[in-house]
């Protein structure tokens, strides 16, 4: 890019490049994926009361193959009830000016909270024309909702409560004219400060309240002591293993104990005591290292994708607050600012009841480009919380915190994900899986191999899941957990790499060649404990087209395009969440211009049965968005549904209007439960 300025108004490419910086595998170690890592392990494994009794696995209950489709076996067959799932589902959407959002007969949706709209008090309005200040954006709904939750309050918890939600990133439509890009007589990019500085308030996380009225109709409470704007400018505590060591001290912060603001915050978790776990997942595109020889001898910045200014599709944020410039510098303390993006990259607990209260980085969960933190609460009370490493050809993790929940006392509680062990995830092909423990000193996580110590093994969980063998997967995203049976769920959203690359050879559970389509695991914990070892897993469906379907030029569908989706097609699974009564929700993110979903249409929100694997179309969303993030009242009455990045003018729907990204709030008119 020349001297001068460039206005990237088009959100769409922008979006469009962004994923394809994101699709850049950063998994470039030549471990295998399954066949060859399990022997030489396995004695090691079964050592040390790590190998639990076979005879316990619930009978064999997801069979021998791995590789049975839509089957009903195990605990589903023996125990699940099934959801009542009622709804009459919608076709595709295939216009491609549409710009609006389409339920079911029978339900009504309708726009609820919006990019720009006021949260904390003295906001000032959203101003079309994207003119608003950084410090206005401060207080304002950042953009590209994500993951969200609703907190209710106990004394009436069906109409009453908090939701909260995540901001993952920011569209040229923040600004006027979209975003400018210089370049100085180095060639390195410039940004204007107050740009930068309103895209940093515009990440993070949104607190409101809302209540439902007496007409029946919910509200935002625009005066609330909850509401609250956390952004890339907010303090954090770093707290557990790897707070205080020399990974995370910078010239600025020589304690490595607090660090400024959360980024790229994607899915997202909740805790039995009530706080929210937001998740920085594509931290890496903020940060530059111009220094080659250095990049390439450090797997902090390179095993994670960190840029080095010949990628051009970085945020340049460096130019105007230096901590994002991770360059190293050895004339100052620490290094400078190389030590910066070690401070992303964590699951960060916030109290949304505790608005004054400092949002903390969980360094002991492991430092990952992390989609989500699900939570699985055993009969015992005992914990895991499950992330999918949202980059193509990257691994499954749980984390089981070393205390046990106790109700009711929130000093023991307070800190519990401080201390426990991180494991990433082993798809072996007959169906069985383990879990392998990043611990430093066990299995080949030793000095020999480069580790010093166990902030060393959480700082490159990446390379140390490289060690231990774990499987690659395709682009593992969202987690749910059935609220009854704790069966566990994974979207894999895609992988044009499958198959071609030799660190992503096809494997039982990411079985096809350039899998654009993407797929969803289920598996088991044995005994059903989510602090378990072991698992048996299936794939549950493939995402895809009928087979016998044509795309728009007539030619027959690509076998690897082909699904086994029983009732309504989509692609590319992203969000998934179970409902209290467990019906199975799944929200996808795909290119709705691209002739291989040409058949998908727009995309899309779908109802699952469980038991059956049937899927039912729920909702179409606006052209060019992403459907991501959803949650009920615990009765079930009243649901949110996040559109992400709309394409046209989308809520306005004038085709003039800047779109923005918006929180849609679905009822059913009757006044029903969703979904049935």
């Amino acid at each position: 890019m020349k001297a001068g300025t460039s206005k990237l108004q088009n959100h769409r490419d922008f979006h469009e490049q962004l994923e394809a910086l994101d699709d850049q595998p950063d998994n470039l170690s030549s471990n295998s994926t399954l066949d060859d890592v399990v022997e030489k392990s396995r004695r090691n494994f079964m050592k040390g009361g790590l190998g639990l009794a076979m005879a316990g696995f619930l009978g064999g209950c997801l069979g021998t193959t791995g590789q049975n489709h839509n089957s009903v076996r195990g605990i589903a067959a023996r125990n699940l009830q099934q959801p009542d799932i009622g709804l009459k589902p919608i076709p595709v959407e295939q216009d491609l000016m549409f710009d609006a959002v389409n339920v079911p007969e029978g339900y009504t949706a309708n726009v609820f909270f919006s990019w720009g709209d006021s949260v904390e008090k003295g906001a000032s309005p959203w101003r079309p024309d994207g003119s608003n200040s950084w410090q206005e954006q401060m207080k304002q709904a950042g953009q590209n909702h994500d993951g969200i939750w609703f907190f209710p309050f106990p004394d009436k918890p069906d109409e009453h409560g908090l939701l909260v939600m995540n901001h993952e990133y920011i569209n040229p439509t923040l600004h006027p004219n979209g975003l400018t890009i210089t370049e100085d007589s180095h060639g390195f990019k410039q940004r204007p400060e107050h740009e930068v500085k309103k895209e940093m308030a515009a990440h993070g996380v949104s607190v409101i309240e809302v209540r439902k009225q007496s007409n029946g109709h919910w509200q935002k409470v625009n005066d609330s002591d909850y509401n609250r704007r956390i952004t890339g400018f907010t303090p954090m505590d770093l707290t557990g293993e790897v707070a205080g060591t020399d990974f995370l001290k910078t010239v600025a912060d020589h304690a490595g104990r607090q660090v400024l603001g959360t980024l790229n915050n994607c899915a997202m978790g909740v805790t039995p005591w009530g706080t929210y776990l937001t998740c920085e997942e594509n931290w890496k595109n903020y940060f530059v290292n111009r220094d080659a020889e250095d990049y390439e001898q450090r797997p902090a910045h390179h095993r994670y994708g960190v840029a080095q200014d010949k990628n051009s599709n970085y945020y340049a944020w460096e130019s105007v607050e230096p901590r994002f410039n991770a360059t190293p510098d050895h004339n100052v303390a620490h290094g400078g600012y190389v030590n910066e993006p070690n401070r992303f990259g964590w699951v960060v607990e916030i109290d949304p009841f505790s608005p004054d209260s400092t949002p903390k980085k969980r360094t002991s969960m492991g430092r990952l480009v992390r989609e989500c933190s699900t939570l699985s609460l055993g009969d015992d009370r005992r914990m895991a919380f499950y992330f999918g490493d949202d980059t193509r050809g990257e691994y499954v993790y749980k984390f089981v915190p070393d205390q046990v929940y106790e109700p009711g006392n929130s000093a023991a509680n307070r800190d519990i994900l401080d201390h426990g062990t991180l494991y990433v995830a082993v798809f072996h092909n007959d169906g069985r899986g383990e879990w392998r423990p990043l611990v430093f000193g066990q299995n080949g996580l030793t000095r020999r191999n480069g580790f010093t110590s166990q902030a060393d093994v959480l700082v490159h969980a990446r390379r140390a899941a490289d060690i231990l063998g774990a499987t690659t997967m395709d682009r593992p995203e969202w987690v749910a957990v059935h609220p009854q049976t704790r069966e566990v769920y994974v979207t894999l959203t895609n992988n044009k790499h499958r198959g071609k690359k030799e660190d992503q050879e096809i494997n039982a559970a990411n079985p096809r060649e350039d899998n654009r389509h993407g797929q969803i695991v289920r598996f088991t914990e044995e005994n059903s404990d989510p602090t378990a070892t072991h698992f048996d897993w299936e794939i549950f469906l493939l995402a895809g087209d009928r087979p016998g379907a044509t795309l728009a030029d007539g030619s027959s569908v690509p076998e690897n395009l082909v699904g086994d989706i029983k009732g309504d097609i989509f692609s590319s699974p992203d969000g998934i969440w179970f409902d209290y009564q467990g019906r199975l929700w799944i929200q996808t993110d795909y290119g709705d211009d691209d002739e291989r979903n040409i058949n998908m249409g727009t995309n899309q929100m779908l109802c699952c049965d469980p038991v059956t694997a049937e899927v039912k179309r729920f909702l179409t969303g606006p052209r060019g968005c992403e459907i991501t993030g959803v949650t009920t009242t615990p009765d079930g009455k009243a649901m949110w549904v996040n559109i992400q990045h709309p394409a046209i003018s989308f809520p306005a729907s004038d085709g003039k209007t800047r779109p923005r990204s918006s929180t849609v709030l679905i009822t059913k008119d009757d006044g029903g439960v969703i979904g049935t």
